[in-house]
């Protein structure tokens, strides 16, 4: 069925509460890799709850991520889970997550953009607590096949990366179950799972959850530009170039741009440096 942008674009926001606990973060830390080695203090920040502190990107999955389902599942816009991948992800943070919170959440389906053979469905949302604004997030769903509907092609805002050697280049591995730890946080897309339907994806095995990748890295991020202060990041965002197995390794490189911006490309070693992440910037204190 066709999207209606009309009606998605002029469909009343999606309102509703949320909850977290340290339990929460904490899973989601060790589903985008943290707790390697176990009893490093740089990684106990991560994973022991009397240390703990909030990587930003925890925002795509507070609640169970339902503002991305609900992008989904919007007036107007009926989808084909295997049709569906992520295109971009921006995260602003408006102040630092507390580890355990009520929050009220609202999300509305921004713009969907023709690009031709897809579409793209800009969804935003907003998250708020008691003191006031905790974090803003954009996320960009690209649906294949569902493009050609006559609509506006939507802007280009590449971030070319520096035309020098990177600052810093560190390598993250993941692990072949990666995906199946990760998806507890609440991305349940069998995509992930499923090997008969990544197939009728068009993929040979199950994929990496692109905001699985987008944890991997900013953790890198913070942990290598920031010195592990995660409370700096301001804002973070990407395009998804491709795709990641359980179990590759990640190449992240980095680039400063000035005092409060960092550039990062990563791609897949084993793939000969098959892209996975470009257009990434984090903004920060």
């Amino acid at each position: 069925m066709p999207i209606d942008a009309v009606a998605a674009i002029a469909a009343e926001p999606a309102t509703g509460e949320i909850t977290w606990d340290h339990k929460d973060v904490q899973l989601y830390h060790l589903g985008v890799g943290a707790g390697v080695p176990a009893t490093d203090p740089g990684e106990l920040r991560y994973t022991l709850e009397s240390r703990l502190r909030v990587l930003p990107s925890f925002a795509t999955v507070a609640g169970g991520g339902m503002a991305l389902a609900h992008g989904l599942t919007a007036p107007g816009v009926e989808v084909d889970l295997a049709a569906v991948l992520h295109g971009g992800q921006t995260v602003r943070s408006h102040r630092p997550i507390p580890v355990g919170g009520r929050a009220t959440q609202t999300s509305r389906v921004r713009a969907v953009y023709d690009k031709g053979k897809a579409a793209v469905i800009v969804l935003g949302t907003e998250v708020a607590d008691g003191d006031g604004p905790l974090w803003s997030c954009e996320s960009q769903i690209f649906v294949r096949g569902e493009g050609g509907f006559g609509g506006e092609r939507g802007p280009s805002d590449r971030l070319e990366a520096p035309d020098r050697e990177p600052d810093h280049v560190v390598e993250k591995g993941t692990r072949e179950d990666q995906a199946l730890l990760y998806r507890l946080s609440g991305d349940w897309n069998p995509l992930h799972a499923d090997p008969e339907f990544a197939q009728l994806a068009g993929f040979d095995r199950p994929i990496l959850h692109g905001l699985c990748s987008y944890g991997v890295v900013l953790k890198a991020l913070v942990d290598t530009a920031l010195d592990g202060d995660v409370t700096r990041v301001r804002d973070y965002r990407t395009r998804f170039a491709g795709v990641v197995f359980p179990g590759e390794t990640l190449r992240v490189r980095m680039w400063r741009r000035d005092a409060h911006r960092v550039h990062a490309t990563a791609h897949v070693v084993e793939r000969e440096d098959a892209p996975v992440l470009t257009d990434t910037e984090i903004t920060h204190d």
